[in-house]
């Protein structure tokens, strides 16, 4: 054995206790001991409302490692979140959505055990969605104008105007309340300004589940003639404005409709791109 001028390998040397690391790969071992369970809302009514972490698969597969605490009235209210997201995308069928969790005390989640989850993944080959913005939020007015990526999740998964949605009111309501009916109604994100005159501009509602794509038809017919509805890959916007959008798969205006193609980026996704975390 070849000493080092300080003895150093010989009789003396440096320790690292990596804590973070022997904390991850003990809350991946508790998962994996778990089973899981379909997506639903029977399967979450049985959760307590308690932080935790949690895991997504979809067809078996992991692909989704996340947290929850009090903002999201524990794990069944973050868990709703994503179901609610995911009953409103293309490409998906809720039945092949699974998850397991665990619930944890508040005083450990100052260690970021979703963070120690993902770390412990990646290591070992990566969990998809956490790397494809999946959990991300309302980007806002700055990023309606950004083309995404071919490999981000709402490239993958984009928006589904066929959804049919639930609560709309039936009969003929004021266009402030319909837009904010409709704002709960939608599973996506729905970002509007308001006509100054929208409590006084009235439509009528059919008595039936509309499809969002009838929604935002019945609600463009009742705008100002200035007003323009966007669907994007991944939310919907409602502004006075005649603006394109890269992104955009349709545009509604005085009650009709236009599509186009959304424009996707080849680059490879960045960390820039994901803002992941709700």
């Amino acid at each position: 054995m070849t000493q080092s001028t300080d003895g150093r390998r010989e009789f003396h040397d440096h320790f690292r206790l990596s804590i973070t690391k022997a904390l991850g790969d003990q809350l991946a071992e508790a998962l994996g001991r778990l089973g899981s369970a379909e997506l639903s809302e029977w399967n979450l009514a049985a959760l307590e409302e308690r932080p935790g972490v949690y895991q997504l698969y979809h067809k078996g597969a992991l692909v989704y490692v996340g947290k929850a605490d009090k903002r999201h009235k524990g794990l069944p209210g973050r868990l709703r979140n994503h179901l609610r997201k995911l009953s409103g995308r293309r490409n998906i069928y809720l039945e092949d959505i699974s998850f397991s969790c665990l619930y944890v005390d508040e005083d450990f989640s100052a260690l970021a055990p979703e963070q120690l989850l993902i770390n412990h993944h990646r290591s070992r080959g990566g969990i998809p969605w956490n790397n494809s913005g999946f959990g991300s939020k309302d980007p806002g007015r700055r990023r309606d104008t950004t083309v995404l990526k071919k490999d981000h999740f709402d490239v993958q998964y984009p928006i589904n105007l066929e959804a049919r949605l639930q609560g709309s009111p039936a009969g003929e309501v004021d266009l402030r309340s319909y837009l904010r009916n409709l704002k709960d109604a939608l599973p996506y994100n729905f970002r509007y300004a308001e006509p100054a005159d929208s409590g006084d501009r009235t439509l009528r509602v059919p008595d039936r589940a509309l499809t969002a794509d009838e929604a935002l038809r019945i609600a463009s017919a009742a705008l100002p003639a200035s007003w323009q509805i966007t669907a994007l890959l991944n939310y919907v916007i409602m502004y006075e404005e005649d603006q394109h959008y890269k992104s955009a798969s349709r545009y509604y205006r005085a009650g009709g409709e236009v599509d186009q193609e959304p424009e996707k980026s080849t680059a490879p996704l960045t960390a820039g791109d994901l803002e992941d975390v709700e």
